[in-house]
């Protein structure tokens, strides 16, 4: 059954704000796991609405391991988002992706620690697929927009999701790419599993701003060398934003995954268990799952 579509953007390094909404109205969201990293804006790029998040706040002032993920993810899920897509900065693992160029992420490598994971925990348990962690249909029509603004972009790839806020060792940068790795970041994790508990399809945009410190022809990776590619990958972004809100349209169909329904086959709890406290705070992003009863 189709549905009105409500795009969630969350914006990394580079990406504070969208010039091209119209109707743009902020709302000061708060949540049951605190506040999100900034004030969620809601407009519309044409006939799709769109609710765009600041990861990093105005200024850029939290860091990746810092970020309050959970609030986040439920404060986007409560304003009523239908799926989310993530535009974050990232380095380069591959030769053949280099700066500048964007990447469809479709796997995650999650290197990160000390960052709460889950909405869920003692008293009420749940235990979501991330076997494919990215909606296939959102991932497509990224692809889609990034070609149609000229961008150069890879359909797939696997994100490392190290913790920061330091960059890589070299020898970090050489096994990243012996497992595989396609490109290397901070935030994607543990978004993308919240985004899952939130049954809500979930897919990333990785703009390409260096090599890391693997490649023996480039200089190691600072912010003061970042910033210039970060720029140029900034403006191309909100291009494809704009191209994607043509190509995605105002109503959705369910994804082909069934995300929107994962948690009927995720929570192991028995209702009579489950703790009163955990449940209130899970009514926005478990709201459908708690309303069939189960």
């Amino acid at each position: 059954m189709a549905q009105k579509r409500i795009l969630g953007v969350i914006g990394g390094s580079g990406l504070y704000a969208l010039d091209a909404l119209d109707d743009p109205q902020t709302v000061d969201q708060d949540t049951p796991w605190g506040r999100p990293s900034a004030p969620v804006v809601r407009g519309r790029l044409g006939d799709l609405e769109l609710l765009f998040l600041s990861r990093h706040g105005a200024g850029h002032a939290t860091p990746p391991d810092a970020i309050n993920y959970r609030a986040n993810i439920d404060a986007l899920k409560r304003l009523g988002a239908t799926d989310l897509l993530s535009v974050s900065a990232c380095g380069s693992l591959r030769e053949d992706r280099p700066p500048g160029s964007f990447v469809i992420v479709d796997q995650y490598i999650d290197r990160t620690h000390g960052r709460p994971s889950s909405f869920f925990g003692p008293g009420f348990v749940a235990h979501v697929s991330m076997a494919r962690p990215v909606c296939p249909v959102l991932a497509q029509a990224a692809h889609e927009a990034c070609a149609a603004v000229g961008v150069s972009v890879a359909m797939g790839g696997t994100y490392l999701c190290m913790n920061g806020p330091q960059f890589s060792s070299y020898a970090e940068s050489m096994l990243y790419r012996q497992w595989g790795a396609d490109v290397i970041g901070m935030t994607n994790m543990p978004e993308a599993k919240l985004a899952r508990e939130a049954e809500l399809p979930y897919a990333s945009v990785a703009m390409v701003t260096d090599y890391d410190c693997w490649h023996e022809d480039e200089a190691d990776v600072d912010v003061a060398s970042l910033l210039e590619t970060m720029r140029a990958n900034t403006g191309a972004a909100r291009k494809m934003l704009v191209a994607l809100a043509g190509v995605l349209g105002p109503t959705r169909v369910g994804c082909p995954s069934g995300i929107e329904t994962c948690l009927d086959s995720a929570v192991i709890t028995a209702p009579d268990a489950r703790d009163a406290a955990l449940l209130a705070k899970l009514d926005a992003v478990a709201g459908r799952f708690l309303a069939t009863g189960r």
